[in-house]
């Protein structure tokens, strides 16, 4: 690559769909599993209604997506899709060391990590309100 060319997209540096799939596919399990976060009865009930499976499916391309990889999330915005669930603070930081003990499993990159960690850190009040998507989001672009 040229020192001209664009930098290669968080989304192509993690390995594209078939990586972050994988990555996904093990936090969900994790999530899923988290004793911790399923004593909130709001996230209980939803770990209970929705199958793994389509979970991974949506947390797959929403990762996607937001990487810089193809538009394939079709969701709800993240503020109005959790909600309901009344997430905590320390809620949110339970996700955020689940993430990150996925993305050592992985090996992700130190840069890579990071770059995640902070692109979904960037979601942290939305989703901990529960408010919709605000305009402008770094990552709402296009």
């Amino acid at each position: 690559m040229s020192e001209t060319s664009a930098q290669p997209s968080l989304y192509e540096r993690l390995g594209g769909y078939n990586a972050i799939a994988a990555t996904a596919d093990d936090l969900t399990e994790r999530l899923y599993d988290n004793a911790t976060l399923n004593a909130n009865p709001a996230i209980k009930a939803f770990h209970d209604k929705q199958d793994r499976a389509g979970f991974k499916y949506i947390l797959t391309n929403w990762v996607v997506q937001y990487s810089g990889g193809p538009k394939t999330y079709h969701g709800r915005p993240l503020g109005e899709a959790h909600a309901h669930l009344n997430i905590t603070e320390r809620e949110f930081d339970i996700v955020m060391t689940e993430c990150r003990t996925t993305f050592y499993k992985f090996n992700v990159p130190e840069r890579e990590l990071e770059e995640l960690m902070g692109m979904l850190e960037s979601y942290r009040a939305e989703v901990i309100k529960g408010m919709s998507h605000h305009k402008g989001h770094p990552l709402e672009a296009g």
